[in-house]
């Protein structure tokens, strides 16, 4: 059988001259010339299988393993091994989308299971069936927002993940949509600016728990204020906090959304990764993507099915909030096994253990005196410290010692000058911990 080439000469011929370019490289003539790998992949021609298995394990050995104190947004937990057991079985790793219930029955239960632990643990009457990443998931929560409330404007904290932020940005961008900042003050949302700048256009304000400096942010009062001004509250939260942290809906949330990768999947170089969306039925046909639902075949057993999918491919497009065509369901497959083992009780169990890693890490930091805390606010897993060692200095450091942490804020803005973050989670041991401890010791 031949190779399938759906485009002709002429085809693509025609295309460039439409682009007015003279070659397809034309495309890529952003991409520096640095990073364009132009020379023949070293593998040798002349080993058996066995013996290039060999090769490629001998060349894996180069690879340095780092142990993580990082955060903000991807964090190193436990990952049972049962679930790469369970994820890489055949029929799990189809790329086939359950539009027929009666072959799908197995995909379409997991995705049903999956939305059903997302409403719990946000307090929220629907989920989706997943999205692409935490990003994206709050640019979309901010599409739901402006199509609920019919204005074209919302309001992002300072305090947000400054990635989630481009990505919001973008996203706005095209759609001419309009967005502004609510100030911070001591790291976390100042009210008054909140206050000042809800207005007729605004459609949503978003916020992040715990946000960009690991400070869990007290929201008492903002459903209210935002709810007077006829506007929407959205919740960003990592999710795996929600064990122990109030829920969206307790603090008064009309849409949650955030990132899964802390429920049971690797951080693997920065993905894949998990999108969550939850919301009040009420809002549920402003919602993108696809949801999960059951019903009764004719012999009254219950079957699974997409219950719901309010997107351009399905209906009019004028009347499709998003475009989004697709979900991440082998990772919420993921989250579900991940769930079904730790429970209730092994969720709390995994936040208690790294609230106690990360508060022993503060302290002893505290105690060197080269770090203080400019914001002595709560915080569970993550902190962020002021030094006036170079951040360099730090990374440089740590990672000749196998560590990668420490990270400088000030990657995203000379506001965060001088700030440095970290991340403890329940894989720390304490004298992995102590070892970190010891090296910011030593420095000058």
């Amino acid at each position: 059988m031949f190779k399938y080439f759906p485009h002709t000469k002429a085809d693509i011929d025609s295309m460039l001259k439409a682009l007015n370019i003279s070659s397809i490289d034309e495309l890529f003539k952003d991409i520096p010339e640095s990073v364009i790998f132009n020379s023949d992949y070293d593998v040798p021609s002349f080993m058996s299988e066995s013996e290039l298995r060999n090769h490629f394990a001998e060349l894996a050995k180069k690879n340095q393993e780092l142990t993580l104190f990082s955060g903000l947004g991807l964090y190193d937990h436990y990952q049972p091994a049962v679930i790469d057991a369970l994820t890489s079985r055949q029929e799990f790793m189809t790329s086939y989308t359950p539009y027929q219930p009666e072959i799908s029955q197995g995909t379409l239960q997991y995705i049903f299971e999956y939305q059903s632990m997302i409403q719990t643990l946000t307090g929220l009457e629907v989920s989706n069936a997943s999205m692409y990443d935490g990003s994206t998931a709050t640019a979309e929560a901010c599409f739901m927002a402006c199509a609920v409330a019919k204005r074209n404007k919302v309001l992002l904290s300072s305090t947000l993940n400054p990635n989630t932020i481009n990505v919001i940005k973008t996203y706005l961008k095209y759609k001419e949509l309009e967005w502004d900042f609510i100030e911070e003050k001591d790291g976390v949302i100042d009210i008054e600016d909140l206050k000042n700048k809800l207005d007729k256009d605004t459609a949503g304000v978003i916020v992040q728990k715990p946000n960009i400096y690991g400070i869990i942010e007290d929201y008492s009062g903002f459903s209210e204020l935002i709810k007077a001004n006829k506007s929407l509250f959205v919740i960003n939260a990592d999710i795996s906090t929600l064990g122990v942290l109030k829920s969206p809906k307790e603090d008064g949330a009309d849409i949650a959304c955030g990132e899964c990768q802390s429920l049971g999947m690797p951080v693997a170089f920065g993905g894949p990764t998990l999108g969550y969306l939850a919301t009040e039925k009420t809002y549920v046909r402003k919602m993108p993507g696809r949801i999960c639902g059951y019903t009764h075949d004719l012999e009254g057993k219950r079957a699974f099915v997409l219950t719901l999918q309010a997107r351009e491919q399905h209906i009019r497009r004028s009347k499709a909030n998003s475009n989004i065509c697709s979900n991440q369901s082998l990772m919420a497959l993921f989250v579900t096994i991940y769930l079904s083992l730790m429970g209730k009780n092994g969720l709390k169990e995994v936040n208690n253990l790294s609230y106690q890693g990360a508060h022993y890490l503060y302290d002893k930091l505290i105690a060197t005196g080269k770090f203080k805390d400019p914001f002595q606010k709560p915080f569970l897993k993550e902190f962020t410290l002021q030094t006036t060692l170079p951040k360099e200095t730090i990374q440089t450091a740590l990672l000749e010692n196998g560590i990668f942490g420490g990270l400088g804020l000030d990657v995203f803005g000379d506001k965060y000058e001088g700030l440095v973050n970290f991340s403890v989670t329940e894989k720390r041991t304490k004298s992995e911990i102590d070892k970190l401890i010891s090296i910011l010791e030593g420095l000058s």
